[in-house]
């Protein structure tokens, strides 16, 4: 069996310049396209949801859009809790919180439904990259504002050359990679 990192070195590759000149966009979709691979990186995010022995310590897992639903919706059924989608603005049907964060060039804004978390429910945050933090941040937010506790986040890539987890001191944080 490969490692997890030979995993992730196989499966994400760099697209340069895209989406504009001078990014580089790191692509899962080869990772995705390998059940193998895949399950490997859903079973290490699941983790960042367990105790010591491996117990499920989460009631519910956050994917943030787009990506981070691909990898919230197995781990949350790898740890048996409910999966909450955290969506780009005017995207969800019934009421929401909305919180909104600094981009680049410009601001964004995410929303969960007000009825996503019970009091007290633990969350586990799942992404697929950190980068400059601030979407991470305002999931936080939005989960806190609902009454539930964060137990932590974890993404598949950190971007180390950006602020992301500068900007989550603090916060419990998993990287499966980082670059």
């Amino acid at each position: 069996m490969r490692s997890l990192e030979q995993v992730l070195a196989d499966g994400i590759r760099d697209i340069p310049d895209y989406p504009q000149p001078g990014v580089v966009f790191k692509d899962i979709t080869p990772l995705l396209a390998d059940h193998t691979g895949f399950t490997q990186v859903v079973e290490a995010l699941a983790a960042a949801g367990t105790d010591d022995d491996g117990n499920p310590v989460v009631d519910k897992v956050v994917g943030i859009e787009a990506r981070g639903f691909i990898l919230a919706a197995p781990v949350a059924l790898a740890l048996g809790a409910g999966f909450v989608p955290v969506r780009k603005k005017g995207k969800l049907p019934a009421a929401t919180y909305e919180e909104s964060y600094a981009l680049e060039y410009g601001e964004a804004t995410i929303e969960v439904h007000q009825d996503a978390f019970a009091p007290g429910d633990r969350v586990l945050v799942i992404d697929d990259v950190l980068a400059t933090g601030g979407t991470v941040e305002a999931c936080l937010r939005l989960i806190r504002r609902c009454g539930a506790e964060v137990a932590g986040t974890a993404v598949l890539l950190e971007l180390s050359f950006l602020p992301g987890r500068k900007r989550l001191e603090g916060e419990t944080l998993t990287s499966l990679l980082t670059v």
